[in-house]
This record gives structure tokens, C-alpha cells and sequence, in this order.
């Protein structure tokens, strides 16, 4: 049997241990060598493997404690107390060093005791026991004045002196180890502190900076100061730290200043946009995109800037239109040169929005509803949608109209306006509008490439869905057939009598193009021949489709037999109709010329008009006058002469800017109505607000639904049977299968 070790005995051997230790921590050049902590560690393991009484855990474990208490009392805080600032922060972190290697030490002597004895009793470990003592008797005392020191110290490197950041890194881990796993004591007896502090004192440096700096040197100040205190969390602060940090910094230097700092009229946003400052523009966005809300402000000055200048333009061409009132074509000319504005004012505030403002959706939004308010707006009469129309028009003709651009740039230029289509609410009058201009490109043979016609019809497809874009396609599509069609008449003539004139036929589908005026014309004989060749030839190709032509679009080359020399005209079918009457007749009255065509007195004089009062006189008229009476009588002009070999005889423009509204608002009351129907269908009962907000909501992808029209649509659906009304609550709805 072992001999008993009493607690006298034992625990001297201990003490004998413990003060080595203890003269180690004070520096002296000692170690324990293997013997030695084998013996330490024996001594208590006998201590406590001994039967009762004789088992000496709990004195051990009360002894343990008591000798760190006394190191704690007797050696580190008369050590701590005679030091003061830099000097204090370093016994600080020196004696806590020490005391986690105390315990450190102390816990392997005790490990058996520390296995069984505290396990077994649910006693804190013996390693708590110790960190604990440290905290209650060391930390308690000094960590409020080491707190001192170290804002003292931040404070200097704030004002730029150098000071021991790994001296400041080792007392914040004085502070989170005391903490004991959590960060309680670090939170409340340190970071609070230098919370509010780092908030005084910036708070002085934005009241200073705000009075003597511009926007973008306050910006600068202010990055940089964010930019050091992050730096200041790697170096010695809990990284836990930083967002607090950072809350408290934005705050004092950005958040309380807002509004005198970004609106500031010499040099606040305004101002940086107005001078494409683009680097500080990006600045204020790195700096208020992380603060809550911060960017609105920002964001609602971007909208009020980009919403004047596009005002500005279109007052711009408004005012250019009414100094060229008198001239179409000038007007023309700056509604084109307006659109040109316009796009180059979006590519330049698009750039801001994905360099300056790292394509943040609250920055499209903004770009998006100033465009809206801007590209909605009418140009002297003449709504967005159609002067849109016609610059596509300009774009996509033979030459590029007046502008002279190479396919790269024009599929560069059609993918522009497509996106500034996006912005106008009347899509489907621009639809009605390209369709009408894109018909007479397609028909007169003005358009410049099939590839663009088929390119920007790709490009409203993926905006707009397929519906938006099928009678477009079907025209391209109807242009190709035609020439096929064409094709094949010329070898049909062939073999049978030839006709002695060129004769082409552009076969169309009803339902793709626009509806076009058709009347009774009693056409020359010459074209008679023409058109029942034609029939014939089409009717061995197709059994079960009807033609109907349509005279108004067909174009002519006649030659004028003049007594200077002959001349080629291109007419119309209507003007060389007219013309042709003159073959059989030097002289013809208004009442033989009408009576001879079976035309209506509005077209009739719309023709007589061309041919006789404006550039080319073809017909001399009497009397002279610039309008044509149901009396007038005509003569051909044999002495007409010009310049050219080959002239192009305009008729007077028509406005089909009424009926292209008329037609598109017919069309909207039956999307209108097809809509309420949908929606009733598929909910069955409705109130009255929301069925208008739904309906507004479907077709607000095509057009701007006006409410009065909406409740105008409801009550014709109610008449017709379609809803009624319920009984007891009149404003819902219900729907009638």
C-alpha cells in the first residue's frame, strides 16, 4: 500500500512548486524540468485518490483558488496601481499574460482533481476558477482606466500621430478574455465608450468640414476617414467592432449633414451632375449606399435633374417648331434632331447609372420615370409616339433619309430606340404609326435593307411579345411573296399576248396592312388590260382568294409628249388616270373629267390640284386660281417643260395623323373590353376600384387606359349583358357566363 500523504505534508510540496512558478512569471531564468511536474502532479493525485477522511479534493480545490486570489492581491495590483497610461496599458496586458500562463500551469498540476473532483461536484473548472479571479480582483479595478488610456490613444492617431497598435490589440484581448466566452464585458466596459466617443469626434470634424468645404472635398475627408477607421478594426479593434464603427462614422459625417451636403448648390449633386463630375458622383454613392435609405436623396436629385434637362429639350424643339411653322419639312427636321437628343441623353445618363452608381435598381427607376415624364409629352401637336415613328422611318429608309449612317450604326441606333420606346405609354399608337410609314417604305420601294425592317421588328418582339409585332412581320413576309408572285406573272406573260406596257402587281393580305381608301375608278383602257391579265394569271394559282384593288397606292410612268421635248412623269394610278383622259381630248370640264372616272368631288379635286395649281403645271387651268370649283375647265399644257428628263408629280399631303388616332382609340375601347372580360371571367365578382386598377395593370404594357373610358367600357358591358351590377352593393361587379 501507498503511505497516506497529509495535507500538510502534500500541500508544502505544492507551495514549493507554485512559488517557482511564480518566480518564473516575475522573469527569472527558471523551468520545471519532467521530475519536478511529475512529482507536483503526483502529490495531488495521491491527494485525491485517499479514502475518507483522508481524501484532500475539496481542500485542494479551495487552496488552488486561494493562491491565485492572493497572487492576484499581493503581486498584480500593487503593480498595476503605480502605472499610468501607455505604461499602465502595458503591465495590463503583461500581468494578464502572465495569469493565463499561471493557469495554465496550476490546471496541469490539478488535472486530477480538476477530471474527477469539479466534474463530479458540478464545481466551475479549475480554469474558470482562475480567469475569474483575474477578472473579480484585476480586470474590475483596471480595465475602466486601461479604457482611458486607449481612446486617449486612438484620439492621437485620429489627429495623425503614430502610436503602438499591437499594444492596443493586446488590451482589447484583455477585454474580450474577460469576457469568458461571451463579449459582455468588452461590449460594455470598452467598445460602448469608444463608440461614443468616435462619435464626438466626428461630430466636431462634420460641424468644421461642412462650413469650410465643397461637396466633393467633404466626400473625399469622409472616405478617408471611413477608410482608417476600417483599417483601425484589422489592426487592433474586435472585428465584431466594425459595422458599429462604421454606423457611428456614416452618421456624424454623412447622415446628419444629408441634406446640406448633397444639396448644396454650388457643389452638391445638381452640381455634379450638371458638371459631369463623374468621380465624385461615384464617391457619393460608395459613401451613402450602405446607409439605410441613404441613397433616396441622391436618387430623387438624379430624377430631378435628368426630368429638367429632358423638359429642356423638349421646349427646345417646341420652340424650334414654332419658328419653322411654315415649313413641314423643317418641322420634320427638329422632331428628328430632337429624338437624336434624346437618346444621347440617355446613353450619357446610363453610363451614370452603371459606372457612377454601379447599375443600382433605384437609379434605373429614377432614369426610367424621368424619361416617362418627358418622352410623353407632345412637340407642337404632335404626340411622342409618332414623331418616334418617324424618326424609324428616317432611319430605316434608302439612304438613311437625312441621316447617313452605316449598318452598324444603324442597328445601333434602331436598339436606342427601342429602349426609348419602353418609356412611352402610347406603344400601340406608335405601333399604328411605324405600321403606316413602314407600309409605304415596304410599297414605294423605299427601304433602305430588309435585314433592319426584320432587326428592329426582332427587337420590339422581345420588348413587347409577338402580338405587338405580327402584322409587321406579315408585311416583310407579304413584300417577299409579292416579288415571288411577281416572278411568276412576268414568265405567265411569256407565253401568252404580251401587254405592251411594264405592269407589277403587289399582292398584299388584308389583315397585315393598314386599311386604305378604295373607290369605283373607271380606269383607262390600258390599264384594264393590265389588271384582267392579272386575274387571269392569279386565278390558276389560287381558287379560293379574292382580289381587291386598291388604286390610291399605285404609281405610274407616263410619257408627256411636250412641244419642247417629251418628258417620263411618275403619278399616281388616280393622276394618270386623269392624264390619260387627255388623250382623246384637248379640252375637258371638271363635270366630264367626274363623270368619266366616277370619283368623288374630294379626291377629284385633290388630283385636279396637283396636276394644275402647284410646281408642275401639267394642266393649265381656267380660270387661274388655287382652288379647284366644280366649274373649272382643263386644257393639257403642250408647252410644259422642266428641267429634268424625269419628275415626280407630288399630290397635296393628307393629315393621317387624325384618323391614326381614331383608329387606335376605337381599337383601345375592345382591348378595354377585352380585358374586363378576362379579368371578370377568371375572378367572377369584383368591386369597382379593383376591377379598373386590374384592368389599368393589364393593358398598361401597350397604353395609359384613361379611367373615364374604363367605367364608359363597363357600363356599355353591363347593357350588353357581359356584368351587372350586385344587388345589394352597386359597386361590385358580377360576371354573366
Amino acid at each position: 500500500m501507498m503511505p497516506v500523504i497529509e495535507l500538510e505534508h502534500g500541500w508544502s510540496l505544492m507551495e514549493t512548486g507554485i512559488l517557482k512558478l511564480k518566480r518564473i512569471l516575475e522573469g527569472c531564468p527558471e523551468n520545471f524540468s519532467g521530475e519536478e511536474y511529475i512529482a507536483l502532479y503526483s502529490a495531488v493525485y495521491n491527494m485525491c485518490v485517499q479514502k475518507i477522511p483522508k481524501d484532500f479534493s475539496k481542500q485542494l480545490y479551495d487552496n488552488y483558488a486561494d493562491v491565485i486570489n492572493a497572487y492576484n492581491k499581493e503581486t498584480v495590483l500593487p503593480y498595476i496601481r503605480t502605472k499610468h497610461g501607455e505604461y499602465m496599458l502595458r503591465e495590463f496586458v503583461l500581468r494578464w499574460n502572465n495569469h493565463k500562463v499561471l493557469v495554465r500551469w496550476l490546471s496541469r498540476f490539478f488535472y486530477y482533481l480538476d477530471r474527477y473532483f469539479t466534474a463530479r461536484n458540478n464545481l466551475p473548472s479549475l480554469n474558470l476558477v482562475g480567469l475569474t479571479s483575474f477578472r473579480d480582483l484585476v480586470y474590475q479595478e483596471g480595465q475602466s482606466i486601461a479604457k482611458d488610456a486607449v481612446l486617449a490613444l486612438i484620439h492621437k492617431e485620429r489627429e495623425g500621430e503614430q502610436i503602438d497598435r499591437a499594444l492596443l490589440k493586446n488590451v482589447v484581448e484583455v477585454y474580450v478574455g474577460n469576457g469568458l466566452g461571451e463579449m459582455e464585458k468588452y461590449e460594455d466596459d470598452f467598445e460602448s465608450f469608444m463608440l461614443h466617443d468616435t462619435a464626438s469626434y466626428y461630430s466636431c470634424k462634420a460641424s468644421s468640414w461642412i462650413e469650410e468645404a465643397s461637396c466633393p472635398d467633404y466626400m473625399l475627408k469622409s472616405e478617408e476617414c471611413l477608410k482608417k477607421e476600417k483599417e483601425r478594426v484589422s489592426h487592433y479593434l474586435h472585428s465584431s467592432t466594425e459595422p458599429k464603427l462604421i454606423e457611428k462614422v456614416q452618421h456624424e459625417l454623412l447622415v446628419v449633414v444629408t441634406k446640406r451636403l448633397i444639396e448644396n448648390e454650388h457643389s452638391g449633386c445638381r452640381a455634379l451632375l450638371r458638371d459631369n463630375k463623374m468621380d465624385d458622383l461615384a464617391r457619393m454613392y460608395r459613401l451613402y449606399h450602405l446607409i439605410p435609405q441613404g441613397l433616396d436623396p441622391v436618387v430623387d436629385l438624379f430624377k430631378q435633374h435628368v426630368t429638367a434637362e429632358g423638359n429642356a429639350l423638349i421646349k427646345q424643339a417646341a420652340d424650334a417648331v414654332t419658328d419653322q411653322a411654315e415649313s413641314a419639312s423643317g418641322v420634320q427636321v427638329q422632331d428628328q434632331v430632337l429624338i437624336r437628343k434624346i437618346i444621347e441623353l440617355h446613353d450619357k445618363y446610363m453610363v451614370y447609372v452603371d459606372e457612377c452608381f454601379q447599375k443600382h435598381t433605384l437609379f434605373h427607376k429614377a432614369l426610367k420615370e424621368a424619361f416617362e415624364v418627358f418622352c410623353n409629352k407632345t412637340v407642337a401637336g404632335v404626340s411622342s409616339a409618332e414623331i418616334l415613328a418617324t424618326y424609324c422611318d428616317n432611319v430605316l429608309k434608302k439612304g438613311g433619309g437625312t441621316e447617313k449612317l452605316s449598318d452598324e450604326a444603324i442597328e445601333e441606333t434602331l436598339e436606342k430606340v427601342v429602349k426609348l420606346l419602353f418609356y412611352i405609354s402610347d406603344k400601340d399608337l406608335f405601333a399604328e404609326f411605324y405600321r403606316k410609314k413602314q407600309a409605304k417604305r415596304l410599297l414605294f420601294d423605299r427601304s433602305g435593307s430588309d435585314d433592319h425592317e426584320r432587326s428592329i421588328l426582332t427587337k420590339l418582339k422581345e420588348l413587347l411579345g409577338g402580338q405587338f409585332t405580327s402584322k409587321m412581320e406579315g408585311m416583310v413576309t407579304d413584300m417577299t411573296l409579292a416579288k415571288d408572285t411577281q416572278i411568276g406573272f412576268v414568265g405567265y406573260q411569256s407565253d401568252k399576248t404580251k401587254l405592251g406596257i411594264d405592269f407589277t402587281v403587289t399582292v398584299l393580305t388584308t389583315g397585315f396592312w393598314p386599311s386604305y381608301k378604295t373607290s369605283d375608278l373607271n380606269l383607262p383602257s390600258e390599264m384594264v388590260n393590265c389588271i384582267e391579265a392579272f386575274k387571269a394569271y392569279y386565278a390558276t394559282n389560287t381558287k379560293h382568294r379574292r382580289l381587291s384593288w386598291i388604286f390610291s397606292l399605285g404609281t405610274c410612268h407616263i410619257l408627256g409628249r411636250f412641244d419642247k421635248r417629251p418628258l417620263e412623269l411618275i403619278v399616281t394610278t388616280y393622276q394618270a388616270a386623269v392624264l390619260l383622259l387627255f388623250n382623246n381630248a384637248d379640252r375637258l370640264s371638271y363635270t366630264e373629267i367626274l363623270e368619266q372616272l366616277n370619283l368623288s368631288h374630294e379626291d377629284l379635286a385633290r388630283l385636279l390640284h396637283s396636276l394644275s395649281c402647284l410646281k408642275y403645271k401639267i394642266l393649265i387651268k381656267e380660270p387661274m386660281s388655287r382652288s379647284i370649283s366644280k366649274t373649272d375647265t382643263f386644257e393639257f399644257n403642250s408647252n410644259f417643260t422642266d428641267k429634268m428628263r424625269r419628275i415626280r408629280v407630288p399630290l397635296p399631303p393628307m393629315d393621317e395623323r387624325k384618323k391614326v388616332v381614331e383608329d387606335v382609340d376605337k381599337d383601345r375601347r375592345y382591348a378595354i373590353d377585352a380585358a374586363l372580360v378576362r379579368i371578370m371571367k377568371s375572378r367572377k365578382v369584383l368591386g369597382h376600384q379593383q376591377l379598373v386598377s386590374e384592368c389599368v395593370e393589364h393593358l398598361s404594357k401597350m397604353f395609359k387606359p384613361d379611367i373615364k373610358m374604363i367605367k364608359k367600357r363597363i357600363e356599355d358591358l353591363i347593357t350588353r349583358d357581359y356584368l351587372e351590377r350586385d344587388s345589394e352593393n352597386p359597386n361590385t361587379f358580377k360576371y354573366l357566363a
